[in-house]
């Protein structure tokens, strides 16, 4: 008996099984990437529901050019980095006592070092996390929360961070400083100057500011190169649990229903989303006609 008749059956089904376990395959890439779909969507559901606006399409156009993207990823860096830095001075003005607050400052200071004066290499490895455990201060009643929660965010942000720039840094793009946008100076410009109203009023605009931020992740990333859009995909779970935290605490600090100062600031922020702008940032709204026929 030739070796071809002892062994053409055994390979026969061998051959069936692997064929059988690649439509299994083929059937389970279709399952989880549907399942993946419809978690999105449900992750994005209360994000959009507290946002006006969406992303205006003129946006996302800009946003997808190619002489854009290195300009939105060193903008997308530094708004990863003003948002710990958002975070650490909620702290260091509420939370926290006087050693704490300067832990804060060295955590964040080799980020600051090289986003602000080119300091370093960009290898931040080994400062992900907090040397020293914060300390409340006894007399406000939120400060535990507050900094579970905030130092948690500082930490996911400093670790967008480093992803950014590491991803930057592999397509040879080099990082330069650039100006913020109005976006975040004009939500601020309505906050209230005193107490607890201001601290209120400054969780609802980081409130905001996690949301924008998620909602144009996921409208960003079916646009972009599978690199990026597994980038950013895979920041919506993140983003969509800071915006729910800076809420929660947002009404836990104030004594009154926060309902109407959210309705201002949703309206506030619909405009700064939607009117036109001077300069195409993360957070900018449209370039206006003339910026894009210049540009």
């Amino acid at each position: 008996m030739s070796n071809h008749f002892i062994y053409s059956r055994p390979l026969s089904n061998v051959a069936l099984c692997l064929h059988s376990m690649g439509d299994t395959f083929k059937i389970a890439a279709r399952y989880f990437t549907k399942v993946s779909v419809l978690n999105t969507a449900t992750l994005l559901e209360p994000i959009n529901a507290f946002l006006a606006v969406s992303t205006p399409v003129a946006w996302i156009d800009e946003a997808v050019k190619s002489d854009n993207l290195a300009l939105m990823l060193t903008d997308h860096l530094m708004c990863e980095l003003k948002a710990a830095q958002t975070a650490m001075l909620l702290l260091r003005r509420y939370a926290v006592d006087k050693d704490s607050a300067q832990a804060l400052l060295e955590w964040l200071k080799p980020f600051e070092d090289f986003a602000y004066r080119k300091v370093g290499d960009g290898d931040f490895s080994g400062q992900l996390s907090l040397s020293k455990k914060l300390i409340s201060r006894s007399h406000f009643v939120h400060g535990d929360e507050l900094i579970d929660k905030m130092v948690l965010l500082i930490k996911e942000e400093l670790h967008h961070f480093g992803q950014v720039l590491t991803i930057m840094q592999s397509r040879g793009m080099a990082y330069d400083n650039i100006g913020a946008s109005r976006y975040a100076r004009g939500m601020m410009q309505h906050v209230r100057t005193h107490e607890p109203a201001k601290l209120t009023d400054t969780l609802i605009c980081g409130a905001f500011i996690e949301a924008r931020s998620c909602e144009r992740f996921a409208m960003l990333a079916p646009h972009l190169d599978p690199e990026l859009d597994k980038f950013y995909t895979s920041l919506l779970r993140s983003e969509a649990r800071h915006f729910q935290d800076y809420l929660t605490l947002a009404q836990r600090v104030s004594k009154d229903d926060i309902s109407e100062r959210v309705a201002l600031f949703r309206s506030v922020e619909s405009a700064l989303i939607t009117e036109p702008d001077t300069e195409f940032r993360f957070h900018s709204g449209p370039l206006n006609a003339s910026n894009c026929a210049v540009a």
